[in-house]
């Protein structure tokens, strides 16, 4: 009975999310839609960057999945036009597997990069992994509100990162990495852990995955990202935000 009433409890909460899927493949979109609906989730589809953005513009959208490979505008440049303005989960397919390519992916605002041919199940865990993080406050809610380190301050009721009293804009997932991170100062964290406890998922090949990702928040936190204040490597563990 216990199950059954999160179960019901998590579907009340999804069906009133909206999915933009994104692909210039209507095969792909369609098939997309038809596992994100049974689910309960509103989809909105798009055949190209320009026309993503254009549905962006008109329509609540909480996850964005996105085709790298696309006409008019693809899938790398209308992700750095979205992170301009939002902070919304991105998922992003390709046919490409290197690693080069996820870095790339990564590198620019995704979130989260699902290799074609995909099992659609495995991108509907995704979905529902980075709805979770981005819509229902954050994995570690506990104690107090707000953490602040020498002019760094986390916010965990605007889930907001505030630098010198102005916002950071963040991605979800840099967001729970600097969350996870300022919530334990001092403490180093593997990069499984990191991962694991981000992802929700078991570690595999996290090393450039997560070093991306603290790339990008020594890029938007730190004033010499070289030579960090807050982010800290410790050589051969992992990282640490100092006290």
């Amino acid at each position: 009975m216990k199950g059954t009433l999160i179960f019901e409890s998590e579907v009340s909460i999804m069906t009133k999310l909206t999915v933009l899927v994104t692909d210039d493949d209507q095969d792909i979109r369609d098939g997309i839609e038809i596992y994100l609906k049974n689910e309960g989730y509103n989809v909105i589809k798009a055949a190209d960057g320009l026309d993503a953005i254009d549905k962006l513009e008109n329509n609540e959208v909480h996850l964005i999945i996105l085709d790298i490979m696309m006409p008019n505008m693809d899938g790398i440049t209308a992700t750095f036009k979205i992170r301009a303005e939002r902070n919304i989960p991105i998922i992003m397919l390709s046919a490409k597997a290197e690693d080069g390519d996820k870095i790339h992916g990564l590198s620019v605002g995704a979130d989260d990069y699902v290799t074609k041919p995909f099992h659609p199940l495995e991108l509907l865990a995704r979905v529902k992994s980075q709805l979770r993080r981005y819509v229902q406050l954050g994995t570690y809610s506990e104690g107090a509100t707000k953490v602040e380190i020498d002019g760094l301050i986390l916010d965990e009721d605007a889930k907001e990162i505030i630098l010198e009293g102005e916002p950071v804009r963040l991605t979800p997932i840099e967001y729970k990495i600097t969350e996870l991170l300022m919530k334990n100062a001092g403490r180093v964290f593997s990069i499984r852990e990191i991962y694991e406890r981000v992802w929700n998922e078991e570690a595999y090949n996290a090393e450039n995955i997560v070093a991306v990702h603290i790339r990008k928040i020594r890029e938007k936190i730190e004033a010499d990202p070289k030579n960090p204040r807050y982010l800290k490597v410790v050589w051969g563990v992992g990282y640490k935000m100092e006290k």
